[in-house]
């Protein structure tokens, strides 16, 4: 399996998304997901960090956080996420970075964490993985161990974490296993009681939808920047929404 590695990364990089012929306009094309976002656990210590006027965000993943040429940095869900967070938080100074590495298992990203942690200082880890464990078909609870360990040495850092799942592909959606690791996450997630951002399953609804279309591949990365800006957005909605403090309940039935 892991010799079949680099043609299943080339299969799945490759699918630049395309709009399909009728899409609907800009961020709106983003909101068709919106529903997908779910704010079931809050982030109390981002909530502290933008009490303070600066928060610090490390973004820890694969290949897919990335996009290529010379503006893929700055156009990138990263640098989006960065983007649009200082337009929803005034006032508030916003500093995303990032550790993207390509062909990481979720295990090598652990080794890494301690000296990132320890250099950004982040209130909030996002952390995209389950990719490459599902190229390499690493055994499920040896992923959930590493999943594990990444929370923990996360909380000890002092900051909370998200966790991001793998992109949709339909080129490879029947030779990866990425729906079982997707699964897993949302477990583990549950279990510490930790923000999930279902990638997978906003993709797959776009796809279905007609709203991007994953099958057309192109030399044109506009569109590849469109998903990432849709990314962006839908996780600024999800880090906002997880500071809000709980709604009371209505009284008598209202």
């Amino acid at each position: 399996m892991i010799k079949r590695l680099p043609l299943l990364l080339a299969l799945l990089v490759p699918a630049v998304p395309v709009l399909a012929d009728q899409p609907a306009d800009g961020p709106a094309a983003c909101r068709v997901a919106q529903h997908q976002v779910e704010n079931n656990f809050k982030l109390s210590r981002v909530a502290r960090a933008i009490a303070g006027k600066h928060l610090d965000i490390l973004v820890l993943g694969a290949g897919s956080s990335s996009l290529p040429g010379s503006d893929g940095a700055k156009n990138s869900y990263p640098a989006r996420l960065q983007a649009v967070l200082e337009e929803m938080l005034p006032g508030v100074t916003v500093k995303v970075t990032t550790d993207v590495k390509a062909r990481r298992t979720a295990a090598e990203m652990v080794q890494g964490l301690p000296a990132d942690l320890a250099a950004a200082k982040p209130a909030l880890v996002i952390w995209q993985t389950g990719t490459v464990d599902a190229m390499q078909s690493v055994d499920p609870d040896q992923f959930n161990r590493a999943l594990d360990m990444g929370i923990s040495a996360t909380r000890a850092a002092g900051a909370d974490i998200v966790l991001v799942n793998s992109q949709y592909s339909p080129r490879t959606d029947s030779m990866i296993a990425l729906g079982t690791y997707a699964d897993n996450m949302r477990w583990v997630a549950v279990q510490h009681e930790i923000p999930l951002f279902d990638r997978f399953s906003i993709m797959k609804l776009w796809a279905d939808l007609g709203t991007f279309d994953f099958y057309a591949a192109t030399k044109k990365f506009d569109m590849a920047e469109k998903v990432h800006d849709c990314i962006g957005r839908l996780l600024a909605d999800l880090v906002i929404g997880a500071t809000k403090p709980e709604e009371p309940p209505a009284i008598g039935g209202q």
